[in-house]
């Protein structure tokens, strides 16, 4: 499975809000990542949407976390972002294959989405966190 660029860089949204204490910028985010403002800025209105972040307006405004990163899986963001996990049509929906009948493939690859959903959701943002130090020695804003 591959996941789509917008889950990526929530991802990646969430880690370096997890990693800060105070607030960032989209344009932080884009900067230290070296992606476009404009995604980041539309991943973020969505992690807003959903209840990972805050954006505040204004003189010190920003972006920060709304909740503790052990708080949450990875699974919920990614399936949050991705929607359906499914690796084939069939294994959600009855009749769309002549061989379902018989097919074993379906059940093996059931059972591989099982294991990987369950592996996500037992996997928290604080599990996944670089340290404060790793990004800070990435940004490129910072004088070497």
């Amino acid at each position: 499975m591959r996941f789509s660029l917008q889950t990526d860089y929530a991802l990646r949204t969430l880690m370096y809000l997890a990693t800060r204490r105070e607030r960032a910028t989209i344009d932080d985010v884009a900067t230290l990542f070296g992606i476009s403002k404009t995604h980041v800025a539309k991943v973020v209105n969505q992690l807003a949407r959903l209840g990972y972040v805050r954006s505040v307006r204004g003189v010190g405004g920003g972006i920060e976390l709304c909740r503790e990163p052990a708080e949450i899986t990875i699974a919920e963001v990614v399936q949050a972002f991705e929607g359906s996990l499914h690796l084939l049509e069939c294994i959600a929906t009855q009749n769309v294959c002549v061989i379902e009948r018989f097919c074993k493939l379906k059940g093996v690859l059931a059972e591989a989405e099982r294991r990987q959903v369950e592996y996500l959701a037992s996997m928290t943002l604080a599990d996944v966190l670089p340290t404060r130090r790793q990004l800070t020695a990435l940004d490129p804003s910072r004088p070497s």
